[in-house]
């Protein structure tokens, strides 16, 4: 009996040994294979104003452009400008041969010096008439008392007021010469004015400051006025027709034209009453080196088949940076940020419940912190909820972090072998 006793209590004890064997061997594999700290970089998030902003592609325009034709025909005598050059408003462009206009100008002017000797006879022949005319109505004032009084026979009377008839009418008549030769001196120095006119269009002059394009005749080419139906040069301006002698173009400033979705249309116009809205326009080519515009014009009406409105903004452009028809991008800022926060663009990460930041803790472990994010600037971007200013987050290195996992902070970013070896 004292043998069967001794025996449970012998496999009970083994039983305990067993397990407390297995709990250390858990253990220690638990502690042979946990995960080392991630290799990361990370970020600390700030707090500044940031615009608000709508992007867009537009073209840039000239702000005027003219094409350069003759208001009168003749033979082209001399340019005064090259292709490509810059030009001053008034500068001399084209001349006409004015010998023809000027042999007008001259025979106007003739006429006119002939209508007034012909007034001064006219005016005399008047006053001569008008003498004769006061005395013989002195003779017939003098006649009709002589015949009231007996002394003359009244047929006597009656030719004088006969003559005296004769000579009103020719006061009249002189006056009627006068009056014909003021009215072709009047004739004769509009053509005067005209023939000037048509002499002063043998200088052709640059009506704008501007930038002259290819010249389209060449000296000796006979050109005529005229006009044509041509569809109008781009920015509006005047139409380039076969009469077109040059095209010159004002690129400073400079128009860029560009659009935006009907669903921003009201945004634009709230802040558009609130001031005056600024441009940030750059270069495909040098996206860094930004000019700052003015929104100058919206559009009266939305476009049917697209969506969208048009907006233009003016810019400065002295350095000639800009060409008309080049394509830039557009930056339409509307408002500003007040201390908004910012993370390098890096941080956030995606998954399947948005956009997400790893947060470093206190104690090096990086925290998953779902985040809202806001409009790019730069190289950073707004955080609009999830992130404070000052706390850490990781910007390189994300892959190899797991949440509330340790993560060792590096100077440099790690290369992609050691996150690939981290993973």
């Amino acid at each position: 009996m004292r043998y069967e006793i001794r025996y449970p209590l012998i496999v009970l004890a083994g039983l305990v040994s067993a397990f407390l064997f297995i709990g250390c061997s858990n253990k220690a594999a638990q502690q042979a294979f946990q995960r080392p700290p991630a290799p990361v970089s990370v970020s600390t998030a700030v707090a500044q104003d940031v615009p608000t902003y709508l992007d867009a592609i537009g073209k840039t325009v000239a702000r005027e452009v003219v094409s350069i034709q003759p208001q009168v025909s003749g033979r082209i005598l001399k340019l005064y400008f090259t292709d490509g050059a810059n030009v001053r408003k008034g500068d001399m462009l084209f001349t006409i041969d004015p010998a023809p206009f000027e042999a007008a100008l001259r025979q106007a002017q003739a006429n006119v010096q002939k209508d007034i000797a012909l007034k001064k006879q006219a005016e005399s022949n008047l006053a001569s008439e008008i003498a004769k005319s006061n005395w013989g109505k002195v003779q017939v004032n003098r006649y009709k008392t002589l015949v009231e009084q007996g002394v003359v026979s009244r047929e006597q009377y009656e030719e004088l007021r006969a003559t005296q008839n004769s000579l009103d009418a020719n006061v009249g008549s002189a006056r009627a010469a006068v009056n014909s030769a003021e009215e072709s001196i009047k004739v004769d120095t509009a053509a005067v004015e005209t023939a000037k006119l048509e002499l002063s269009y043998c200088s052709i002059r640059s009506p704008i400051d501007g930038r002259a394009g290819q010249r389209l005749v060449d000296v000796g080419n006979i050109v005529h006025p005229g006009s044509s139906s041509a569809s109008n040069a781009p920015g509006g301006g005047a139409p380039a027709t076969e009469n077109t002698l040059l095209v010159i173009e004002r690129l400073d400033p400079i128009y860029a034209d560009f659009t935006i979705s009907q669903n921003r249309l009201s945004e634009v116009q709230t802040q558009m009453r609130a001031n005056k809205l600024t441009t940030e326009v750059r270069l495909p080519d040098e996206p860094d080196s930004p000019v700052i515009g003015q929104l100058t014009f919206l559009n009266n009406a939305v476009e049917d088949a697209t969506g969208t409105v048009g907006l233009r903004a003016t810019i400065p452009n002295s350095a000639h940076r800009f060409w008309p028809g080049r394509f830039v991008n557009i930056r339409l800022v509307l408002n500003t940020i007040h201390q908004a926060v910012l993370v390098p663009s890096t941080a956030p990460q995606m998954s399947a419940n948005g956009s997400f930041v790893y947060v470093v803790r206190q104690d090096s472990t990086a925290e998953q912190r779902p985040v809202t994010l806001g409009q790019r600037q730069g190289d950073l971007i707004v955080v609009e909820s999830g992130v404070s200013p000052g706390e850490r987050v990781v910007t390189v290195g994300q892959l190899g972090v797991t949440p509330n996992g340790k993560v060792h902070i590096q100077e440099k970013p790690p290369t992609a072998a050691a996150s690939t070896e981290a993973k």
